[in-house]
């Protein structure tokens, strides 16, 4: 089956940000940006991915999430 992979841990570690620097820059909490690098999410809350994605300047929803076998 396949899945959906949160690829947020990635583009911070490429960009020299941290979980903590990305909460403040998207205003969300940095508990549910942790749990989306760490891929403990069942279900992708859209707004978040949307917050994430303006914060970081990501047009391609690509570089936020691929799918795995």
């Amino acid at each position: 089956m396949r899945k959906v992979r949160v690829k947020v841990e990635e583009v911070l570690r490429e960009r020299g940000i941290t979980q903590t620097e990305l909460a403040g820059m998207a205003k969300m909490r940095q508990a549910s940006i942790s749990e989306l690098s760490n891929n403990m999410r069942n279900s992708i809350n859209r707004e978040h991915l949307a917050k994430i994605a303006d914060a970081l300047e990501i047009d391609d929803i690509s570089e936020l999430l691929e799918i795995v076998k």
